[in-house]
């Protein structure tokens, strides 16, 4: 059993139902002392009144006595007898749960219910008018920020990681690169955006012969037979590197040169054979698989996330970031039109109907039974102490009125029969 945690607030509340419940008994016991006095003075033959008087006190104790019965019984056995239909709280509760579970149910989680209260709410004016203002979107985005960070430092690397790396490999196998390599390469050589590497190329490499001219002759030299003399190996070396000196300075200095003619030839060929031809097409895809196969390949795939997650994070941190800026900017945004735009509205509105009446329709059972187990798990004798310690003032001023009502009732029959009879 799961019983109520007894506050000292609950105990204050005790001790208020036990000093209305002394007055309630007191004023029992003040109408009896007072339909005692007034038989007797009857009898002595006081006069009429105190036949008034003794009615009046008579119907007041029956009063009192009722209703003393009945707020005893909702909580315990009035004076321990076993009577039936009393100790209603702690006998029925697990009913009472059933009921109220139910009643919830029925009258609070229906789906015409739950439609029309929230039509009436205006869900998306009052989000957009929310939003709009600075500084709820600052709240917002700041929640959102540490919910985010929190849920980023809750996952683990590796685990992010092999989902990652299998991801990225298996979309990667999945799909035949060649053609959208050749689509690609194709609109480059004909917009010509190519030339600007060719150009790169063509500068790099004069700059590298002019400064290794040494280097290229060396190589020439020393590839040459060696029966022949060592001056025709040098005079042979400076001519060639000289011819290929001039040749990468020709080609940087001339767009029209013909080289640059062939590498716009080739690639052009390049291009149609990666879109149409068989073999340079599965050449590519047994190269994407060798790549995708080696470990470095994979070391880089996985330490992606690492790398994503710490900018993440770092933007998440700062206020400044562009992340929580353009985050902000478009809460305020998104909130200004919800404010203004009356479509808008209607379509959150009516979002929100939808997803709150699912769950409503779908989980209604789940939420009543939360009530309905809850209430059977607690324990009953402490479950009608704390409700009695709530509601028992209250149930008090009943015995009280009671009394009153008894009595005044008792003295208006008593003086209708005495008329009727006189």
């Amino acid at each position: 059993m799961v019983s109520f945690s007894y506050t000292a607030a609950d105990e204050e509340k005790s001790r208020g139902v036990r000093r209305m419940k002394t007055l309630a008994t007191s004023l029992l016991v003040a109408v009896a002392v007072v339909y005692g006095l007034a038989t007797w003075a009857r009898n002595a033959g006081a006069g009429e009144w105190a036949g008034y008087v003794a009615a009046a006190a008579e119907a007041g104790m029956v009063g009192a006595l009722a209703d003393w019965f009945a707020v005893t019984a909702l909580f315990r056995r009035p004076l321990g007898l076993p009577i039936p239909h009393t100790a209603i709280i702690p006998t029925k509760k697990d009913q009472l749960g059933a009921s109220l579970g139910a009643f919830v149910g029925e009258n609070f989680l229906s789906a015409d219910v739950v439609r029309g209260r929230l039509r009436t709410f205006g869900i998306g004016g009052r989000l957009g008018a929310w939003l709009a203002d600075p500084a709820h979107a600052d709240r917002v985005t700041a929640e959102a920020s540490t919910a985010l960070r929190g849920a980023l430092t809750v996952l683990r690397d590796s685990d992010v990681q092999a989902v990652v790396g299998e991801a990225i490999t298996r979309r990667a196998e999945a799909v035949e690169i060649a053609p959208g390599l050749g689509k690609t390469l194709e609109r480059i050589v004909t917009d010509g955006a190519h030339h600007r590497a060719v150009d790169l190329v063509c500068t790099r490499a004069h700059d590298w012969l002019v400064t290794h001219g040494d280097s290229v002759m060396d190589a020439v030299q020393g590839g040459a037979p060696g029966w022949t003399p060592r001056f025709v190996d040098r005079r042979i070396g400076e001519k060639v590197y000289k011819e290929l000196l001039r040749f990468v300075t020709e080609m940087r200095d001339m767009p029209s040169h013909p080289a640059r003619g062939a590498i716009d030839r080739f690639l052009t060929d390049f291009a149609a054979d990666l879109q149409a031809d068989t073999d340079t097409r599965a050449r590519v895809e047994r190269l994407k698989a060798e790549l995708l196969a080696r470990p470095e390949i994979q070391d880089i795939i996985a330490s992606a996330w690492s790398s994503i997650r710490s900018l993440i994070i770092a933007a998440a941190d700062d206020d400044r970031s562009q992340l929580r800026l353009r985050a902000r900017a478009s809460l305020i945004s998104l909130g200004n039109r919800l404010a203004t735009d009356s479509r808008l509205q209607e379509k959150v509105d009516g979002w929100a109907e939808d997803a709150v009446t699912y769950v409503v329709t779908t989980y209604r059972n789940e939420i009543t039974s939360l009530i309905t187990d809850t209430v059977a798990g607690w324990d009953a004798t402490q479950t009608s102490k704390k409700i009695e310690a709530n509601i028992g003032r209250d149930l008090q001023f009943i015995r009280i009125n009671g009394t009153v009502v008894g009595a005044l009732a008792g003295l208006l029959i008593y003086t209708v029969s005495h008329a009727v009879g006189g």
